[in-house]
């Protein structure tokens, strides 16, 4: 492995523990091990592991529903349990799906096939090539990580013989992206050697990759500057629409759209913060900030359409096919062979709507979303001549095991299959309320307690959050939450009170909310979040001694401005896979790609803002820390393991006691790769928090 230090620089005269960048490092890793056996010690008893049982039963459980893909005349889905804890790829066909007893024909054993070659693989996806028309899918690009992390090998594989191509398509371990060209050739965007990946350590040339021949002689086809974020080439297979489109990513909000013509690639004539989609015949955008056409605004977050065709031409009277209002925001579309679904939140709450694009685009409200639940639609499959109409529902909400309905456009729909109750979820109630934030901002949040939940300030609080990258926060079943949390009982009866934050810089009411706290107006999250711990005590439901947050990835940069910020209105804080040190978080993992979201602070003018929402160097002598847990994963390559390390050691330097620190030796950003890491890695965090709430530590 290659130590990260040799690779970065900017400003470290001040960063005492710089040498922890080193990731795979002896000393570093010395300094771990070291660590995690303290925080074992502390946490790792009989209820740790008892209630880590408990986890691993709701994550292995045989009856979860198996969600699946359908291609062709079969349903894929890919299954872990205790039997296969790193998986199994497998199909089926409806009959059997929705039969009492589903019988899975297995293409896959990652079990068995980490056992052959040596190592534990990590099951990425499969990406299928459209057959010729009338014959049966058969060949794919497998997607595998050697360690949990975002880099994956990419192997082809034939579902018929179940086996890799003999001299198949086999693209080595890197953060790619790659499709199919045709039947012999791939659009592959990966590490091809120097020049090739961006400061985002993303793939920043795209080349065709021909059947037998070496990636070394690979086609340049696109390539982006090395600044921006990442380069993809995708092949679109439908039918009819056959098309090369090319996306140059800049950074996480902004991106350019090109179609490959008669004399090289066409960049679409759309401003650069305005998503693009195709679908058939049909050009769709979605604007991030207000869209002047013509004379014409269009709303930040709305969705419009125009006929592909009239948009090249000129054309530029687009159709409006959602407008968003105070309330109502876009998540999300999906098309059917006839219709448009859209995925909406109103007041983050779930609401569908079906558009008919044949009867000038009329809309309908799909009657589907009970209120304080999140519903997701989408399309079964748009090009079946049988079920080409027909689509998905996904119903969860936090006492609500998910379901999975099927229906049809213009006819009913009904369930396919439903998640068990995994606790006793009668004993509780759902309630959404409003805090004010610091600005006047009301900001929504949902609180899962007990029916008889007294407000006396007596009740374990556990508050959640992320706040960031327009990423909504919904409803969602959690039998982990479920057993982890609210069944929890202190000595006095009590049961934990879960808490789930929709504050700024997440996408529950669109651009807007994320745009309110970008960059300087970064801390507007940490207001709405600390307003929500404020209004869970005015109101009476805990005290700051009885409230622990936990937050991971941009959540865990969250909880580590609570901590840094907000100490006193927390007992405990769980802090996962966290950005810490924004001063060189640029030079850290993916972290360059993120300056579209907090900021660049290699400009001095704005590392004057960033450094104010920097935990690492937030930190103050004297302070009285609630008691934490910072916890990552050594193969995450996403944001990486030395920012826990480097504020957990500085915590600890500095003699701020009650700080515990655990890093899983594997897992990736998700901080696991299979059921088991992840109970451990989810009691992990319940257990610190309960028992640091509660008078356990």
């Amino acid at each position: 492995m290659t130590s990260t230090t040799d690779q970065q620089s900017g400003p470290t005269s001040d960063d005492e523990f710089i040498w922890l960048e080193d990731i795979y490092g002896d000393s570093p890793l010395d300094w771990v091990r070291a660590e995690n056996a303290v925080t074992e010690q502390q946490l790792v008893t009989d209820d740790f592991q008892d209630m880590e049982r408990k986890i691993l039963e709701v994550l292995d459980s045989t009856e979860r529903i198996p969600l699946v893909s359908k291609r062709g005349g079969h349903y894929y889905n890919f299954w872990r349990d205790q039997d296969h804890p790193k998986g199994l790829w497998r199909r089926t066909t409806w009959d059997s799906y929705t039969a009492a007893q589903t019988e899975w024909e297995v293409l896959l054993d990652l079990d068995a096939l980490s056992a052959d070659e040596g190592t534990e693989w990590v099951w990425g996806g499969a990406t299928f090539l459209r057959p010729a028309n009338g014959a049966p899918y058969q060949r794919c690009l497998v997607a595998l990580s050697p360690d949990g992390g975002d880099a994956r090998r990419y192997r082809e594989f034939d579902v018929v013989s179940r086996t890799f191509v003999a001299d198949g398509f086999d693209i080595p371990a890197a953060k790619s992206r790659i499709s199919w060209a045709g039947p012999d050739a791939l659009h592959v965007a990966t590490d091809f050697g120097p020049g090739s990946i961006t400061t985002s350590s993303y793939p920043r040339t795209v080349r065709t990759v021909r059947r037998g021949e070496p990636l070394t002689a690979a086609e340049l086809d696109f390539e982006i500057p090395e600044t921006h974020m990442m380069a993809l080439v995708v092949r679109d297979q439908t039918p009819g629409y056959e098309r090369d489109i090319a996306v140059d990513t800049i950074d996480f909000y902004t991106s350019r759209t090109h179609l490959r013509g008669a004399d090289g690639w066409v960049q679409l004539d759309v401003p650069d913060d305005v998503n693009v989609s195709f679908h058939r015949q049909w050009l769709v955008f979605r604007p991030r900030t207000d869209w002047n056409v013509n004379g014409t605004v269009f709303a930040a977050g709305s969705l419009l359409g125009v006929e592909l065709d009239a948009f090249l031409a000129g054309e530029r009277s687009l159709i409006t096919l959602f407008q968003p209002d105070a309330t109502t925001s876009l998540q999300s579309w999906s098309w059917t062979r006839d219709y448009l679904l859209i995925n909406l939140l109103n007041d983050v709450s779930s609401e569908i709507r079906v558009l008919k694009p044949a009867d000038n685009w009329r809309s309908e409200i799909l009657d589907a979303c009970p209120p304080l639940h999140s519903v997701d639609a989408y399309a079964v499959d748009d090009e079946d001549d049988d079920a080409g109409n027909d689509y998905w529902l996904v119903i969860s909400g936090f006492l609500t095991p998910s379901t999975l309905l099927r229906g049809t456009i213009g006819g009913k729909h009904a369930p396919v299959k439903s998640t068990p109750s995994f606790f006793d979820d009668d004993r509780f109630t759902v309630e959404q309320h409003f805090a004010v934030s610091k600005d006047g901002t009301r900001v929504p949040y949902f609180q899962v307690g007990a029916k008889d939940l007294v407000l006396d300030g007596e009740n374990p609080t556990l508050l959640s959050g992320y706040g960031g990258f327009e990423n909504a926060m919904v409803p969602a079943y959690s039998g982990v939450i479920g057993r982890g949390w609210l069944e929890r009982t202190t000595d006095g009866g009590r049961h934990g009170v879960y808490v789930l934050a929709n504050i700024r810089g997440g996408g529950e009411y669109g651009p807007a909310w994320h745009q309110a706290a970008l960059h300087a107006n970064r801390h507007r999250a940490y207001e709405d979040f600390a307003a929500i711990a404020m209004d869970l005590v005015s109101r009476g439901v805990t005290r700051p001694e009885l409230l622990g947050c936990t937050g991971r990835s941009n959540g865990g940069l969250l909880v580590g401005n609570m901590l840094t910020h907000y100490p006193h209105l927390f007992g405990a804080i769980s802090c996962g896979v966290p950005l810490l040190d924004m001063r060189r978080y640029t030079k850290l993992s993916a972290g360059y790609s993120w300056i579209a979201e907090y900021g660049d602070p290699d400009k001095p003018e704005e590392w004057e803002y960033v450094k104010t929402f920097s935990p690492y160097h937030q930190l103050r002598p004297g302070v009285t820390y609630p008691r934490t847990l910072i916890w990552t994963a050594t193969s995450d390559d996403r944001v990486g393991p030395v920012q826990a390390r480097k504020m957990a050691a500085r915590m600890k330097a500095m003699e701020i006691g009650n700080v515990w620190f655990h890093e899983a030796l594997e897992g990736g950003h998700a901080g696991a790769s299979d059921n088991r890491q992840a109970a451990r890695m989810h009691v992990m965090s319940q257990e610190f928090l309960w028992k640091a709430l509660t008078g356990g530590l």
